[in-house]
């Protein structure tokens, strides 16, 4: 899979998944953007990263298993690309 087009997936699927569709345009989330903490414009809490891993393992049959691995991976578009890459 193309990686723009694997990151492109992703914007949209974190916006529908959590909800932000009235918050967020997917277009406007940056690769490389924190989802997480006070910095985060995304603002991403524990039940989003939930949500989120559920949708990638349905999605891309990857499984993002504990916090603190779930934490790092979930960082960032990029960081959520990278894993699935290297999963699959």
């Amino acid at each position: 899979m193309d990686d723009a087009l694997l990151k492109q997936q992703l914007k949209q699927l974190l916006v529908r998944e959590c909800d932000k569709e009235d918050e967020l345009d997917w277009q406007g989330i940056a690769d490389d953007e924190p989802l997480f903490g006070r910095q985060s414009r995304i603002q991403m809490d524990s039940l989003d990263a939930l949500q989120l891993s559920l949708a990638v393992q349905q999605h891309y049959g990857v499984r993002i298993e504990g916090a603190k691995e779930g934490r790092r991976i979930l960082a960032s578009i990029d960081s959520i690309a990278a894993f699935i890459r290297h999963g699959q």
